[in-house]
């Protein structure tokens, strides 16, 4: 008689997909297939149904190959590269981040991950001048304001106004959305505004105008302008008279500050504005982050070389410089002579003129599942998805990490498996004299 696997539930599960993290999903296996999800949004329930539809398969040049054949041409074109890129990293875990930082270490390549191309402006506001922040538990059980600007959570994370910000129902917040006031500001009505009590549409690439506004307000000083960023003067004061009477207040943002006019001076501003409100309340400020460990990601980058992203290590240590070191910037200018792409789809992505060279140079792409990048790519190497078939760890948006589980098996290697391998056949290569790489104050010669 054949033996009958019985069903296995898994609890605790971690979500890999939104920077929300939710850490509280059940996972039903049957006979080795994910058969029920629970407590997941309906993303993290078609990112554990449908993990298994839609695989890569290993290959070289679109020929069938195996694992150590990819490995074996993928050590090759990385160690005969003259300025190679290490991109994407931000949907997997934390201990294949620190393989793809020494793998960079070792090539002398440059890395970089999605927040380059999201939320690198944050970053750099952070930098400069620091932010006020908490956790999601204490805005849960704290926040009786709550305003989200130029963001859409509503879409982008179903479940964040759920547990923690708009309905959640906390320790000093005990009646949930009757507790709280929740203000959505952007440049038109999404998902979200049907939850706020008050919409406030802005014209676009206003908001620097707009904050730095609102902080001569909260200082005392009035202005002799009918409105700002479109909108009546009366308007700002008020919001600013219920940002003072907050017990606790949190302002989240996303892309449609970071993406738009003024870039991380837009983060400044704000975060500038968080800080002044402190003088009269509790005030604090977080970005919605997007994919499952972009936080994570740009930690381990940070603890490992001593920056967050757009890191060149061509002359043997990490140098930072946004602009030049950028994925997007580099790839415009065609200057990358070959391409690691793991846990990302940069060709589908990126702007056209980037995605094109990226065509046009030898591309590795490590993927649990086919994408635009896959498709072009000279060698796919097919790897367990982190948090469904490879467990490890994760930051969620406010920085707590949680421990990402294996719920199903996979044929393939984990992405700190590959790399693991990777690195090991590069460093004999390198042994071997065949790195064909020429550098003069970090950029390619010859």
């Amino acid at each position: 008689m054949t033996a009958v696997k019985e069903l296995t539930v898994v609890k605790d599960v971690t979500c890999p997909f939104c920077g929300v993290t939710c850490d509280d999903l059940e996972v039903h296996v049957d006979n080795g297939k994910i058969v029920v999800v629970k407590n997941a949004c309906v993303l993290g329930k078609d990112t554990f149904l449908h993990h298994h539809e839609g695989l890569a398969t290993p290959r070289i040049d679109g020929k069938p190959a195996s694992i150590d054949e990819c490995i074996e041409v993928a050590a090759d074109i990385l160690v005969k590269a003259k300025y190679p890129l290490i991109y994407g990293l931000d949907s997997t875990e934390l201990h294949a981040h620190r393989k793809a930082i020494e793998l960079a270490e070792i090539l002398g390549a440059n890395i970089d991950h999605t927040s380059s191309v999201c939320h690198a402006p944050s970053l750099q506001a952070v930098q400069t001048v620091g932010l006020p922040s908490c956790t999601v538990g204490e805005v849960k059980n704290r926040a009786d304001l709550v305003i989200f600007w130029g963001c859409n959570p509503a879409e982008a994370h179903p479940r964040h106004p759920t547990r923690y910000s708009v309905t959640a129902k906390g320790m000093f917040t005990p009646m949930g959305k009757k507790d709280r006031k929740v203000i959505h500001v952007d440049v038109r009505r999404t998902p979200t505004s049907r939850m706020a009590d008050t919409f406030i549409q802005i014209k676009p690439h206003s908001d620097y105008e707009v904050f730095s506004t609102l902080t001569a307000l909260v200082n005392g000083h009035d202005l002799d302008v009918p409105e700002v960023g479109g909108v009546p003067l009366g308007e700002w004061r008020d919001l600013v008279e219920l940002m003072k009477g907050a017990k606790f207040g949190i302002l989240y943002w996303g892309m449609g500050l970071t993406m738009t006019r003024g870039k991380y001076h837009n983060i400044v501003s704000l975060v500038r504005l968080i800080q002044e409100m402190n003088r009269f309340t509790k005030f604090l400020g977080a970005p919605l982050r997007g994919h499952g460990n972009v936080v994570g990601m740009a930690q381990v980058l940070t603890w490992q070389t001593g920056y967050p992203f757009a890191v060149n290590m061509s002359r043997g240590y990490p140098r930072f410089n946004p602009g030049e070191f950028s994925v997007a910037d580099l790839l415009g200018r065609g200057e990358i002579d070959a391409a690691f792409i793991i846990a990302a789809d940069a060709v589908g992505n990126f702007p056209a003129k980037a995605a094109e060279h990226l065509k046009s140079i030898p591309l590795i792409a490590v993927d649990p599942k086919e994408s635009e990048t896959t498709k072009v790519a000279k060698v796919v190497i097919p790897v367990a998805q982190a948090a469904v078939a490879a467990p490890g760890v994760a930051y969620r948006m406010d920085h707590i990490p949680l421990p990402m589980k294996k719920v199903v098996d996979s044929p393939y290697p984990s992405d700190r498996e590959l790399l693991d391998r990777l690195i090991a056949r590069v460093l004999e290569k390198r042994k071997d004299g065949q790195s064909g790489r020429k550098r003069v104050a970090g950029r390619p010669r010859g």
